[in-house]
């Protein structure tokens, strides 16, 4: 079914209206409130996972610097610094339960945006919804290893793919620019997942995508002009002192947030057409 300008008109000022009506504004502010708390505890996790694979903390920081604020970079990577010094035992053999479930309290604040994108209430049992949350929690940081693998590792696994292969040198280039897909791509698969799982409703996969490709291209564009923003012309330091780089963090938090948000409009929007039609 052909798309008109007509089709794409009414689709855009019903989508503005629901973004409007729902408090998408307030709701990314909670969500971006409950990132924050869970920010630490997901990132002492996963640096803690470090050990265990050829990787650490610095590819890590590696992996965001071009998308992330440098205020907001240093002031992570201090906290975290701070915080790893002053842990006393090893994470993953006490209190893994308890970070785990702090980590997860910001999906836990997708869930319910999205929820309210839907306009549905949160029927399925406490345990089940929660450890929705915290599956959801260990899957992205599954994908943030991988993505971490790929920009460490992604030159000598093309090299061992070729000469496995006996492609030729034009493969290893192209291998090169492919490689850099792998965050936009594992972004998708990310979000693809959030919107299908976290709803309480019942949806098709395929539905979903529309959204996902919204937020994944919606994420990344938005970060990089927030971030080229603030390096080059945001002084929040000059207006909030040392927490210029909390305020920096909430900001993107809320952009992110509520990217998020929007992107679960859409399918929402969608599947409420499909019903009426």
């Amino acid at each position: 079914m052909a798309f008109s300008k007509e089709d794409a008109r009414i689709f855009f000022k019903h989508l503005f209206y629901r973004v409007k009506e729902s408090d998408a504004s307030d709701i990314a502010a909670q969500m971006a409130y409950f990132f924050l708390l869970a920010l630490f505890p997901l990132l002492i996790f996963t640096v803690t996972l470090f050990a265990y694979l050829p990787i650490n903390q610095a590819d890590l920081f590696l992996l965001i610097e071009d998308i992330a604020p440098k205020d907001t970079i240093e002031m992570i990577r201090h906290t975290m610094d701070e915080v790893l010094a002053n842990r006393s035992g090893g994470l993953l053999s006490f209190g893994i339960i308890a970070t785990i479930w702090s980590a997860s309290n910001g999906m836990n604040a997708v869930i319910k945006g999205l929820n309210h994108a839907y306009d549905v209430e949160e029927t399925r049992p406490f345990y089940l919804s929660r450890g929705m949350s915290v599956l959801l929690t260990l899957a992205l940081i599954v994908v943030v290893a991988a993505a971490l693998v790929l920009q460490v590792f992604g030159k000598q696994i093309g090299v061992f793919a070729a000469d496995y292969l006996g492609a030729s040198e034009q493969f290893l280039e192209l291998w090169n620019w492919l490689r850099w897909l792998a965050l936009p791509l594992l972004l998708l698969i990310v979000f693809v997942g959030l919107y299908y799982l976290a709803p309480n409703v019942q949806i098709q996969c395929i539905t979903v995508l529309p959204g996902a490709l919204f937020a994944s291209i919606g994420w990344v564009v938005v970060s990089l002009g927030f971030s080229f923003y603030v390096n080059n012309f945001g002084n929040y330091t000059a207006t909030y002192g040392s927490i210029g780089g909390i305020i920096v963090l909430m900001i993107w938090f809320y952009l992110s947030a509520l990217i998020i948000l929007i992107g679960g409009e859409i399918n929402a929007l969608r599947n409420d057409q499909k019903a009426d039609s």
